[in-house]
This record gives C-alpha cells, sequence and structure tokens, in this order.
C-alpha cells in the first residue's frame, strides 16, 4: 500500500502549493454558487428574522470540528501543533480583534474569504478592500502598528502552563477526564459541536434547502482537507516545519500579495497564499459557468470610504485576534482551542453591532 505520507515527503512544497490551490479552487465555487457568508448569514438574521444561512455557518463549523478531531485521533494531523493551541491565551486580542473584525466586515461587505469570491465575479470594491486589508494586517503584524499590538498580546495574555496545562484546548479542562485523553476529546467536541449541529437542523432548518446544506458541509470538509494536506506534511525535522494549518484569509492575502512581488525569490507559493489564488479562480470560473460575471465598482463616495474603512479593521482586527470567519470560526473552533472561541464570538457580536448602526444609518 501506498504511504501518502512519504509521496507528500517527496516534495512537500509542491504538493502544500498543489493542494492549497485545489482547496481554494473548490472553496471559491462553492462559496460563490451557494452564497456562504457569515456576514450575509447575520444580516438575514438580524434583518429578515431568516436563520438559513446562519444555519449553514453552524453546520461548516460542526462539520469542520468532528473531520478535524477524527483526523487528529487517527494521527493524520497533530492539532497540537498548530497556531491555534498554545499554552498562551491572548483574550483581550481575540476579544478587541474579534469585535474590530466583525464590524469591519459588515462595512466592507462581507469578510475575506467572500471579498475573495466577490474579486472572482469581477468585484473591484472587492478587489480594492482586499489590498487595504492586507496593508493594513501588514501594519499591524510587522509595521508600525507591531509594537503596540505585541506589548497588549504580552501584558494581557494568560499563560496556562503556569496553571498547568499544556494547551488550550478544551479536551484540557473537562472535568473528571484525564487532559488531553480520548474521553474528554469526545466531551469536549460534544460540548461545542452538538448545540452547532442542533441549531443548524432544527433552528435553521439546514435540511431543507440544498444550498446551505452544501455550503455548511462543503465549507467543513474542506477546512479537514487542508488539516490532513498539511498535517501529512508536517515534518518537525525539517530545519523549517510548516505547522499544521487550513484555511484562513487574513494574513494569507498579505502572503498572497507579497508572492505576487517576490516570486522569483520566494519560489512556489505555500498553502495559505495557493489558497487564496485558487479562491479566486474557482470564484471566477464559477461566475462564468454560470453566467453571473459582473464588472462592478463603487456607488459613490461613501460607499468608497465605507470599504477602505472596514477593511482596515478588517486587517487590524484579524491580526489581533488570529483569524477571520473561517481562519477563527471554522478553521480555529475545529481545534476546540479557548481563544478560538472568544475571538468567534467577538466576531459576531461586532458584525451585530456594527450592522445595527449602518441600518440606522440610512
Amino acid at each position: 500500500m501506498i504511504d501518502v505520507r512519504d509521496v507528500i515527503a517527496t516534495n512537500p512544497a509542491l504538493w502544500l502549493t498543489a493542494g492549497g490551490f485545489l482547496i481554494g479552487l473548490v472553496f471559491g465555487a462553492l462559496v460563490r454558487q451557494t452564497n456562504y457568508c457569515t456576514m450575509g448569514a447575520i444580516s438575514d438574521w438580524r434583518i429578515a428574522g431568516s436563520r438559513g444561512r446562519l444555519g449553514a455557518v453552524a453546520l461548516a463549523a460542526a462539520t469542520a470540528m468532528i473531520s478535524a478531531q477524527v483526523l487528529d485521533w487517527l494521527g493524520i494531523v497533530e492539532l497540537s501543533k498548530s497556531i491555534y493551541l498554545t499554552p498562551r491565551i491572548n483574550w483581550v486580542g481575540a476579544i478587541l480583534g474579534g469585535l474590530l473584525f466583525g464590524a469591519g466586515m459588515v462595512y466592507a461587505g462581507g469578510c475575506p474569504s467572500r471579498s475573495l469570491a466577490r474579486v472572482g465575479g469581477g468585484d473591484a470594491r472587492a478587489l480594492v478592500a482586499m489590498f487595504i486589508m492586507a496593508f493594513a494586517a501588514l501594519a499591524a503584524l510587522t509595521g508600525i502598528l507591531g509594537s503596540p499590538r505585541v506589548a497588549l498580546d504580552q501584558a494581557s495574555g494568560a499563560d496556562l502552563r503556569a496553571m498547568g496545562y499544556s494547551t488550550q484546548a478544551l479536551t484540557e479542562f473537562v472535568p473528571g477526564a484525564s487532559a488531553g485523553g480520548t474521553t474528554a476529546r469526545w466531551i469536549a467536541l460534544a460540548l461545542l459541536a452538538l448545540p452547532l449541529l442542533l441549531f443548524a437542523v432544527l433552528s435553521a432548518d439546514v435540511l431543507s434547502s440544498p444550498t446551505n446544506l452544501l455550503g455548511g458541509l462543503g465549507v467543513g470538509l474542506l477546512v479537514a482537507a487542508g488539516w490532513a494536506l498539511t498535517g501529512l506534511a508536517y515534518d518537525e525535522m525539517t530545519a523549517n516545519p510548516f505547522s499544521p494549518a487550513s484555511l484562513s484569509f487574513v494574513k494569507p492575502v498579505s502572503d498572497a500579495i507579497d508572492w505576487l512581488e517576490r516570486a522569483t525569490a520566494l519560489g512556489l507559493p505555500g498553502f495559505a497564499a495557493a489558497g487564496v489564488f485558487g479562491t479566486i479562480v474557482g470564484s471566477f470560473l464559477a461566475s462564468l459557468a454560470t453566467g453571473t460575471f459582473r464588472l462592478t465598482g463603487f456607488a459613490d463616495k461613501t460607499d468608497l470610504v465605507r470599504h477602505i474603512g472596514g477593511a482596515v479593521a478588517m486587517g487590524i482586527g484579524g491580526i489581533m485576534a488570529m483569524g477571520c470567519t473561517i481562519g477563527q470560526g471554522v478553521t480555529g473552533l475545529s481545534t476546540l482551542s479557548l481563544q478560538s472561541i472568544l475571538a468567534s464570538s467577538a466576531i459576531v457580536a461586532g458584525a451585530v453591532f456594527a450592522l445595527g448602526r449602518l441600518m440606522r444609518s440610512v
């Protein structure tokens, strides 16, 4: 039998690039065709009282959780090696960054994943927003805002090792179960995934909508595919091991732009950047196939300013919160990370608040 891990090990960089692009390609087409969008789901819920798309979002998170935990249990990926399960919780960054990101995606007309799908459909507003978001993200990561952000994280972060915990996974805190054990895993998974599944099926009635069902299941499984690929490619014995990861769309957009500028020096684009390119191409192909490709621009100066402000907020907030609606709300949650729970909750709260203000202003 062919060992997939050995095959990938022959050229992990190539496999990560090709796999990231393919996963992004399917993701972009899926988002385009199913209209999967966390911001849109919150808008439907708050304005029209419809929970259909919110059910798709809940289903995506639950599907990713179940799939990722099974992959970890089988030894295909070590989620503990990812950035989401470090033993330090930057709770202030998660909350403030999540609130900022959530508000920003409302004013920018969608989160980064949805904006990339809009770019593929010919939306110049989303293209401008993504460039500005990437610029703001770099400013917050390594630029002028980097030092204040790091200082805030160092001043407010909680080191769980001092409390006897090795990671921030919810499995560490299950009463009566050995930390990180199999029993703790399934109990923690049930605590998070079961309420989401019940909401999706019973409250949002996602089973009655093939589009929302496909969107939720598809996004969750694509996140699992990302974990599987990067988990199989992970080798801690290499000089610069690539930590297991999956779909995310704040820093990866910056990485994609950086690769376009320095491709000859960087070689192949990494998994994250390749996923961004794949998302745009997948959405573009889907829009061509369905005849929905349209070149669109800003309606007026107010629309321009709103998109710019929202993009800046998403870039800074996304770095502070370590992810977006996909990066934290699906990928991060799939690791059962406490910081991901905080960040995802803050993103929803920020979006609800901003949506209320935006509706009162029109």
